[in-house]
């Protein structure tokens, strides 16, 4: 057999679904004769064998050493997922179900919880769901207070009056009269723009006029550098980590020490759900694919949320490579959906 895995033979093909199908559902390698019955084929052990040889050569399939049986590899999953895999829609039971759930909810940030541990609950791993993106709200105005020593305590008002607050380092200290001429400066300038338009014209100035700023406006301009940088590092909300426990491939204590550890410290998982936003439909990491070592034993399912065509966030679940991938697709895809219906109804 050629190794194009595009000359797969349909039996090879069939064989191939059905090791997957039987290893997703109870985790052991799987032998000739059970292949054989699970797909319903009249082949003698010999014919399976041999399909099972081209498979492995293939990279589809491999043995671990302590088995006689085969388990598919990350490449025997990618074909799988690209080819061979038939999505099972939800029903609208399913689908009702779900979107009462996200209905309830008052807030954004209630409706990303809510969204995470939806993902959770059906699913039986972990859920994961990025806050909304703030980059296209509204400017409203910043206020600075001083704290102890270089501190100063930044006060930012956007959209609808929503409040966030920022602890800044400063290079020296500043008086109250000089922190809030600061903050009358950068609201004269920037109040009722875009997020995103402020800390590009930000930038720009900070670039072109520096020379002629007073210490004032280099302050206030930094200041709010600083402000802008922190308002764009997203956060995440996870759902059902220990569910990962509950897989035997995944419960070896080192494993998930290193991938609880990777959720804690948050920057490798943000890095990897910001390669999804910018990504439409349905996205999978198959182990290694992420690039990331502590998800290699993982799959990743995701997909970006949106309100009025503008995506805001990335939603997704994170389990085993052996993961039903035909029922967590929809899963995933019908959350991200009424997610951002239900972030267009808040609005």
């Amino acid at each position: 057999m050629s190794n194009d895995s595009s000359e797969l033979s349909e039996r090879a093909q069939l064989m191939l679904r059905a090791l997957i199908d039987r290893y997703v559902r109870d985790g052991q390698p799987v032998g000739s004769r059970t292949l054989a019955r699970e797909a319903g084929l009249d082949l003698s052990p010999a014919t399976v064998r041999n399909v099972m040889s081209d498979l492995e050569e293939l990279g589809f399939v491999c043995s671990p050493h302590t088995s006689a049986g085969r388990v598919p590899t990350v490449q025997g999953y990618r074909f799988f997922v690209d080819t061979l895999l038939k999505v099972q829609p939800l029903d609208n039971r399913s689908i009702q179900n779900m979107r009462l759930e996200l209905s309830l909810e008052d807030s954004p940030k209630d409706l990303v919880e809510s969204a995470s541990g939806l993902l959770s609950g059906i699913t039986q791993m972990t859920g994961v769901v990025t806050l909304p993106r703030q980059e296209h709200a509204l400017f409203k105005r910043v206020e600075f207070l001083r704290l102890s020593g270089k501190q100063v305590l930044a006060i930012l008002v956007t959209g609808e009056d929503e409040v966030q607050n920022r602890i800044l380092s400063s290079e020296k200290e500043h008086s109250p009269a000089e922190l809030q001429q600061a903050s009358n400066y950068l609201n004269e300038l920037f109040a009722g723009k875009d997020l995103a338009e402020v800390r590009t014209a930000l930038l720009h100035e900070m670039q072109e006029t520096r020379a002629n700023m007073n210490s004032m406006m280099v302050t206030a301009m930094h200041m709010a550098d600083q402000v802008l940088e922190k308002n764009q590092n997203e956060d995440f909300v996870m759902a059902g980590q220990t569910n990962l426990m509950g897989f035997q491939e995944l419960c070896d204590i080192d494993k998930l020490r290193k991938l609880f550890d990777a959720f804690n410290t948050k920057r490798d998982m943000l890095h990897l759900l910001d390669q999804c936003i910018h990504t439409e439909g349905i996205q999978i990491f198959i182990g290694n694919e992420s690039g990331y070592r502590m998800l290699d034993e993982c799959s990743m399912v995701t997909a970006p949320y949106s309100v009025d065509g503008r995506i805001l966030g990335v939603l997704g679940v994170i389990g085993p490579t052996r993961m039903a991938y035909e029922r967590v697709i929809p899963i995933v895809d019908v959350t991200a959906r009424l997610l951002g219906a239900a972030l267009n109804h808040k609005d």
